[in-house]
């Protein structure tokens, strides 16, 4: 489907969401419009009035809780209730005039409210899953937030959970539930004293992920799932192969199937806002949200992001702009400036991965996605918590404090140099508890060096109080305030939220997850396959497998399923390993295999046992922090022991990864013996079948969540074919087994060679040429089956 097309599919879509309320709001709450004069455009927008070079002849109105303006035929809503038209509330005027006007009105509260951001999820009170909580009124109406985040999975069966829960809600909400809830949170901020509507946002929803992590990203439930991000672009390296016989920088028509069914999908349930996506660079392997990332190429990745921005905000304008009532999505890229650089790949929001470092002088490669994202007109960039050691670029030695703190990082480098113009939106958590730099620092001095620094809206923080005592004390000007207020309301306007934020629950039932989405999902889940190995016996492949012939199934492969493509089935999952029947006498097995990280809730920072074992110190040196001396364990960085805290940042290590002095094992042979790793089937198994049916008659789908490590030790190279997964279903994955489909993915990252080419590799680069051991298989490899 073309962009064109899909936006004239959108506007069908919202058009059907707003027609009969339109018609109920004006019978009822229709006044007499004010006298004046017509404007000089005749009652037309004036150019780019709403930005991105869309511009309306008639807005779709509609209000639940204000009542309608009738001026020169046209409809607009009172949102201050003082019945008459204000600047702001005109849709025909230009934003920059609407902004000014509702700027001009709020009180310093009102705009502080703007740079706040939190989570509120929807809450199953008296068995109704839809409902806005007490902790949802208190957001809106005194803390007054605009910004909100949404975590409840949505699902085809609605859940009634526990009240609360934050990162980690219970409740579970159909798509008309969804709708229902983002109606009901609008219809409280439009019955605000100003009537300011609300962006909702999330983190990625649409793929498949067999260990989502609150927080990091939400399960797909409803919503049509397709590959992790290394699926995309895997699936968009073996388009442009397909096409040029070059696998370099990608056929962005994948980027913009898989995009287009986000956009309606989001866009059908009111979630018009997104945290993502992550334009960094997947170059170090260890890096446990190497899952979210696209490729370690920058070039492919600038094209990704753009595509993205392009796709789900709407083409850029004259003005930079790409935002405009068209809008599916609008985006929040992160993690600038590119989040993959962690040494030992450890993550920061954790107190032992705190510092980012370039090894090999590559500060310049990560920056060229988020390039090309602001030249697309991205609307949002959020900053990440990492720190920068020793790093010096273009001129400037930047202050090795958070990126989200750093004057230099956001309004030096980010906006001064890479001319962006959007609002910044810090990572969640920077105030209470991942303020690297500012460890000793109070939080309003925490704040205020954030807001200084040039963020404009705070994750994870709720208090309005704080800004607003920082700016009577003189710690943030009021000026300030303003001019964040302003970047904050810009996108709102030229969205056409303050018309109509408003969705249909029917709509959101038959969009999101509906056939169609499905179909093109699966399409390039099997697009996404890439066939690392296909060995030759006797002049013949092993795959495709023949049909009819006999067929051993273990993993994440079902065996009704492997049924259904004519195969004689044995199913080797068993409840209890110990009755797994044997492979002997197959003419095939497929095994299936995930790696997840298992065992770290029990992790404590200062626990003898874990954080503080003195047989697991960490190598990490910075001198501007405690905890970090190269010669003290893990948990020693952590606020609850270096600082004396009340309680532990890292406890649980619950945004995921292993232990972080396991960081290391990427390899088959060493992640069976760890402790935080989980291979399933086991090795053991996986081997034991190897040796029943023949290695060369073996079929590995290995899901490379990070780029393991196919290490000789453990046997898995011998396996007749190997094919790499990045989220995929069974019935994708015997499309191509089966020949139905040849597969045609390219690696988006190469992967190492063994543990030690893992260990060698500089952190800010891609590939393994550094290396002594190198790449096993490059970055862009990928086999088919001969015609």
């Amino acid at each position: 489907m073309t962009s064109s097309a899909r936006a004239t599919r959108r506007r069908g879509l919202v058009g059907l969401a707003v027609a009969i309320p339109l018609t109920l709001s004006v019978g009822v709450g229709a006044v007499a419009a004010p006298s004046g004069d017509a404007p000089d455009n005749q009652g037309k927008p004036p150019t780019h009035s709403q930005a991105g070079g869309v511009a309306w002849d008639t807005a779709p109105v509609e209000a639940r809780v204000k009542r309608i303006l009738l001026k020169e035929g046209e409809k607009f809503k009172d949102l201050n209730g003082n019945n008459k038209l204000d600047p702001y509330e005109d849709w025909r005027e230009h934003v920059d005039v609407r902004v000014a006007d509702l700027v001009g009105q709020m009180t310093l509260e009102e705009k502080a409210g703007l740079m706040l951001i939190d989570t509120l999820n929807a809450e199953c009170i008296d068995g109704d899953v839809a409902s806005v909580s007490a902790t949802g009124l208190d957001y809106i109406d005194n803390q007054n937030m605009h910004r909100l985040i949404f975590r409840n999975v949505v699902s085809d069966e609605a859940v009634c959970g526990a009240p609360g829960g934050g990162f980690q809600a219970s409740t579970r909400l159909t798509p008309a539930d969804a709708a229902t809830f983002m109606n009901r949170v609008q219809e409280v901020s439009e019955g605000t004293r100003l009537g300011i509507p609300v962006l909702y946002k999330s983190n990625a929803r649409n793929h498949i992920d067999p260990q989502a992590r609150a927080g990091i990203n939400e399960s797909a439930g409803a919503f049509s799932a397709f590959p992790k991000e290394a699926g995309i672009a895997a699936a968009a390296l073996g388009e442009q192969a397909l096409a040029t016989g070059e696998a370099t920088d990608g056929d962005m028509s994948v980027v913009d199937d898989f995009a287009g069914v986000m956009a309606d999908e989001w866009a059908s349930i009111g979630l018009r806002g997104m945290y993502g996506y992550m334009a960094d660079l997947s170059t170090e392997p260890r890096w446990y949200r190497t899952h979210e990332t696209f490729t370690e190429d920058a070039d492919l990745g600038a094209n990704i992001m753009g595509e993205l921005v392009e796709t789900l905000q709407g083409p850029v304008g004259a003005d930079g702009n790409s935002l405009s009532p068209e809008t599916a999505v609008a985006l929040t890229m992160k993690h600038f400036p590119g989040g993959g650089p962690q040494e030992l790949g450890l993550d920061p929001h954790y107190a032992f991965g705190k510092t980012q470092v370039y090894p090999g002088d590559a500060f310049g490669y990560h920056l060229k996605p988020f390039e090309a994202a602001i030249e697309a007109g991205v609307s949002s960039i959020m900053p990440y918590y990492g720190v920068p050691m020793d790093v010096s670029y273009e001129g400037i030695d930047y202050d090795e404090v958070g990126m989200a703190f750093s004057d230099q990082i956001v309004n030096g480098l980010l906006r001064e140099q890479m001319g962006f113009a959007g609002y910044v939106n810090s990572d969640t958590g920077i105030i209470n508890d991942r303020a690297w730099g500012f460890e000793e620092a109070t939080i309003p001095e925490r704040v205020a060096a954030a807001i200084n620094g040039g963020t404009d809206t705070l994750s994870g923080f709720h208090d309005v109080a704080t800004i607003t005592d920082l700016v009577a004390d003189g710690l943030v000007s009021e000026e300030r305030v303003t001019l964040a207020a302003e970047r904050l309301l810009a996108p709102m306007f030229e969205m056409g939220l303050f018309e109509n934020p408003y969705v249909d629950p029917e709509v959101a039932t038959a969009t999101v997850g509906n056939d169609e989405n499905r179909a093109t999902a699966l399409d390039l889940q099997r697009r996404s396959a890439v066939l690392l190995q296909n060995t030759e016996v006797d002049g013949d492949t092993l795959l495709p497998l023949e049909t009819g012939s006999s067929l051993y199934v273990l993993g994440n492969v079902s065996a009704a399923t492997a049924q259904e493509y004519g195969y004689d089935v044995t199913d080797g999952n068993t409840a209890d390993p110990a009755d797994r029947p044997s492979a002997e006498g197959s003419d095939a097995a497929v095994i299936s295999v995930t790696v997840n990280n298992t065992g770290t809730g029990a992790y404590r920072s200062n626990d003898p046992a874990t954080g503080l074992n003195e047989d697991d110190l960490s190598p990490i040196v910075w001198d501007g922090a405690l905890g970090l001396d190269g010669q003290s364990p893990y948990g020693a960085a952590d606020a609850c022991v270096a600082y004396g805290a009340s309680s532990c940042t890292d406890n649980g290590l619950r945004f995921g990864g292993s232990y972080p002095w396991e960081s290391s094992i990427l390899d088959f042979t060493g992640m069976a013996e760890a402790q935080s790793w989980t291979i399933t089937p086991s090795l053991d198994t996986i081997q034991a079948v190897m040796d029943e049916v023949g290695a060369e008659n073996v079929v590995l789908d290995v899901y490379f969540r990070q780029p393991y490590v196919l290490d000789e030790a453990s046997g898995l190279r011998d396996a007749g074919a190997i094919l790499a997964n990045f989220g995929s279903t069974d019935r994708a994955l015997l499309d191509v087994l089966s020949g139905e489909f040849a597969p045609q993915g390219r690696l988006p990252f190469a992967l190492p060679a063994s543990r030690l080419a893992v260990e060698e590799q500089y952190s800010d680069l891609p590939g393994y040429e550094e290396t002594a051991d190198g790449a096993l298989f490059p970055y862009g490899f990928g086999l088919t089956y001969d015609s």
